[in-house]
């Protein structure tokens, strides 16, 4: 009798509530049958089967609280691992030598489980479709596990030291306030590993079949799996190529040394360095800086184009530019990195041109931050002949995210259009749609895009620059955050709102706000751009008294007259 026990939680969570058990007594089971949920504080856990045979009796029941190594099944069979071969030992090299094969039937196949695949996967499952789902690392993709989520947590710990430091102008006082940075990663980590579990639960609750591994796309119809011990061929309707990014590796001197860190490093390290130089100020690099200069690193910037967020209007880059300094961040405008020199003494320095003059910063680490490049790998694509985009770096796809081949659709950073996380979700629910015969469109007007600075940058739809170059005649109000009483409660009244109507009609068709929760005060503009709304309209419409979201009411009666709390 084979004793299955509970090896694992969340997090370092000890024991947990027992969920649905999904088999009974005299059931067949084999190795990765998922037997029971557990649920615990840190999240729900899928308790999987590591034995082929049957279930000869359930030791627990639903709702019953077990602890690690506590037995839930028993099972008349064999462990996997104690498998033995004919010769009476285990024959590792044959596992090796002659992996398993298998082929199983699929309505869709996505490769790739980020934020564009697994949200394309669970809407397809609740669509009634039979998905199979690909992913060579772990569910949540770059976003989830070492980009968005990794650095809100960094960002909010970096806050939450900020605040502690300046906390006497509240008339509170802390002494002997300091970082703890092997903690703050264990936070940072606890809260993705939730979220990745909180994933897989939901794969698992609506029967989805996810394959480790890399996927090659064979032909319209068939995708290969290969792992060390493991070929599957699926057989498909569709396929979703959803395989996400990689960061850009810039062509300098030196950049392959022990110093040099990418966003994926930079967001384990346990041990802060005194000197960090960041080449590219774009998001990523500017995130990366105020997040490390409010840990007390001297940080050093430095960005080959003439503003730092160069995209954004030259008011935002003039605000977030000044802020920047304020906090000790030193900024290198129209730079160019050429080489990157380790020292005797264990320090490196990055040499680079500004104003025609060669300059050198000495510094313990280098963070490369140049932006990422959709990933292609193994993927079979050029074997295929699906048509890439005009300047060869992203999968082309028309508004349906169909690509060449009309049942391979390609979504999210793969097809290099927005590299946003929320877009590629977007993106994955319209290829759904279009399979299942909906006939949708995607429309990228009123994408909304977020930068967690400090304070925070977001934006959407048409910015000042874009009117310009499109010749759109603008009318623009803006109000600032210092005049804003919640924003002064705060202490954080930095910034300000701005919006853009069109002259022609008095709809609103953009705005950015840089200043205090500006990341979740742009969702309402969104909505009013997304529904054609005018800046009358939103003049006639009651805002909450004190919020930040009365900068916006603010900013729409700047257009229209005149602000009532700012001349």
């Amino acid at each position: 009798m084979i004793e299955i026990k509970l090896e694992q939680l969340s997090g370092e969570s000890k024991n947990g509530k027992v969920g649905k058990i999904n088999v009974k007594i005299g059931d067949k089971i084999k190795e990765g049958d998922v037997l029971l949920q557990v649920e615990s504080q840190k999240g729900n856990v899928s308790v999987k089967s590591n034995a082929n045979g049957i279930i000869e009796e359930i030791v627990i029941d639903e709702g019953q609280i077990v602890n690690i190594g506590d037995v839930l099944f028993k099972v008349d069979g064999v462990k996997t691992e104690d498998k033995i071969s004919k010769t009476g030992g285990f024959n590792y090299f044959n596992n090796l030598i002659k992996p398993q094969k298998g082929e199983i039937e699929s309505d869709i196949t996505i490769i790739g489980a980020g934020p564009g695949g697994y949200v394309a996967t669970i809407y397809a499952a609740k669509q009634g479709k039979k998905v199979v789902l690909i992913e060579k690392e772990h569910v949540g993709g770059t976003c989830l596990n070492h980009g968005c989520i990794p650095t809100k947590a960094l960002v909010r710990s970096s806050e939450v030291y900020r605040n502690m430091k300046k906390s006497d102008s509240f008339g509170i006082f802390a002494e002997n306030v300091s970082v703890n940075m092997e903690k703050v990663i264990k936070r940072k980590d606890d809260i993705k590993n939730q979220l990745k579990n909180g994933i897989e639960y939901l794969l698992e609750k609506h029967n989805i079949q996810k394959i480790d591994g890399k996927g090659e796309i064979i032909d319209k119809n068939t995708v290969l799996v290969k792992t060390n011990r493991k070929e599957t061929t699926i057989k498909t309707k569709d396929i979703i190529i959803a395989t996400g990014s990689e960061a850009s590796v810039p062509s300098i001197k030196g950049i392959d040394s022990k110093y040099v860190l990418t966003s994926k490093e930079a967001l384990d390290m346990t041990d802060l360095p005194n000197k960090l130089a960041i080449v590219g100020g774009g998001v990523i690099g500017m995130e990366f800086a105020f997040i490390y200069a409010s840990f007390g690193v001297q940080v050093f910037v430095i960005e080959y184009a003439d503003e730092i967020l160069a995209s954004l209007d030259k008011d935002v880059c003039y605000e977030i530019s000044e802020i920047a300094k304020e906090n000790g961040i030193k900024l290198y405008t129209s730079s160019k990195v050429e080489s990157i020199d380790e020292t005797e003494n264990g320090e490196c320095v990055v040499s680079f041109i500004k104003d025609e003059q060669r300059k050198y910063i000495s510094c313990d680490k280098v963070l490369a931050s140049v932006g990422r490049q959709p990933y292609f790998e193994g993927l079979g694509i050029e074997k295929l002949g699906i048509e890439m985009n005009d300047n060869k770096k992203g999968i082309e796809v028309n508004e349906k995210m169909q690509t060449s081949i009309p049942n391979i659709y390609a979504i999210g950073d793969v097809t290099n259009i927005i590299q946003l996380a929320h877009v590629a979700s977007h993106q994955g629910i319209i290829a759904i749609d279009n399979i299942l015969g909906k006939n949708k469109t995607i429309d990228y007007s009123t994408v909304p895009s977020a930068i967690f600075t400090e304070p925070e940058i977001a934006v959407v739809g048409i910015t000042e620059k874009i009117a310009n170059e499109k010749e759109i005649e603008i009318e623009v109000g803006k109000f600032p955050m210092s005049a804003n009483g919640k924003a002064l409660t705060l202490g954080d009244a930095k910034g300000f709102a701005k919006i853009i109507k069109e002259k022609s009609t008095g709809k609103i068709i953009g705005s950015t706000i840089i200043g205090a929760h500006a990341t979740d005060l742009l969702a309402s503009v969104t909505l009013c751009i997304n529904n054609k709304l005018t800046t009358k309209q939103i003049t006639e419409t009651i805002f909450a008294h004190p919020t930040t979201a009365e900068s916006i009411h603010e900013a729409v009666l700047n257009v229209e007259g005149g602000a009532i709390h700012f001349e």
